[in-house]
């Protein structure tokens, strides 16, 4: 009789071999595939798009650190300035975006333009821009050049950083700049080209590439006296205020306190460009 059940026994568990194995963890099956989508995605930096070009960032109103006590004279004395809320853009103005400009005949074009405006250059920044020209395309966009003010807070936010990226020393990662030469349109880079280089509000290219007007007329010593809200600049002078280093500049010239000038008719084939600002 023993036998009998013991015989039984195998032949149940030789028809039905699935009844002498493991249990199977449906679940742990299951969650396999998300398990790992979610190791792939951890692993993966989410793409974000770039603002389209003409876009513009909001500077909110308050108080930021400008100039340097350790950059050149006219950076000094470091003071504290207190700005009402701006929008600036995101980019510096493109010769894609000055041909519109000049298709409304209220413009000349710059030096050299039939080199510039080449397909391949579209979406470069425009250079060989005076300052009247600049102030122009502004005011013809429904906007303005930024004060000087204006212009450092948007690079170097409110935490007294030497570069719009921060204190460490620039790199080819950072911005466009230490090239030889002073007339080569094609040292510049597209506008948005150095993520890595982004300042605190998402500004691209405020170091290097080409410099910028901003609205101010330039005095050596307009920090010793300069109003502490909303800084306009001077009301004349023999210079426009120029900002944020080019494609040939050292590293040094591209902490976002230095501070360069020029007379307003001045062109140049590495500078100066120009992005914009409203209030």
């Amino acid at each position: 009789m023993r036998r009998m059940i013991v015989l039984s026994v195998l032949i149940v568990i030789l028809a039905c071999p699935a009844m002498g194995a493991a249990p199977i963890e449906k679940g742990a099956k299951k969650q396999a595939p998300s398990q790992r989508q979610a190791q792939t995605q951890s692993l993966e930096t989410p793409a974000v798009p770039r603002p389209p070009i003409g876009s513009m960032v909001s500077v909110p109103a308050g108080e930021f650190t400008m100039g340097s006590q350790d950059g050149d004279s006219d950076e000094r004395p470091v003071h504290k300035v207190q700005l009402n809320a701006f929008d600036i853009d995101v980019y510096e103005v493109t010769v894609g975006q000055y041909e519109e400009f000049l298709r409304s005949g209220d413009a000349h074009p710059p030096l050299d333009w039939n080199t510039m405006n080449q397909s391949a250059h579209k979406k470069r920044p425009v250079s060989n821009v005076d300052w009247s020209d600049a102030a122009a395309f502004c005011k013809w966009s429904g906007k303005r050049l930024p004060t000087e003010a204006e212009w450092e807070k948007a690079a170097r936010g409110t935490d007294g950083r030497l570069y719009p990226w921060g204190n460490d020393p620039p790199t080819p990662r950072h911005a466009n700049y230490g090239k030889p030469g002073s007339h080569n349109y094609e040292a510049s880079a597209p506008v948005g080209t150095f993520e890595d280089g982004k300042s605190p509000y998402g500004l691209y290219d405020m170091a290097g590439n080409v410099s910028e007007w901003v609205s101010d007329w330039y005095e050596t010593d307009y920090y010793m006296n300069s109003p502490q809200q909303n800084p306009g600049g001077l009301s004349s002078g023999a210079f426009k205020v120029i900002r944020g280093g080019a494609w040939n500049s050292s590293a040094r010239n591209l902490r976002s306190s230095d501070r360069s000038w020029d007379p307003p008719s001045f062109r140049s084939q590495n500078f100066p460009g120009f992005r914009c600002a409203k209030s």
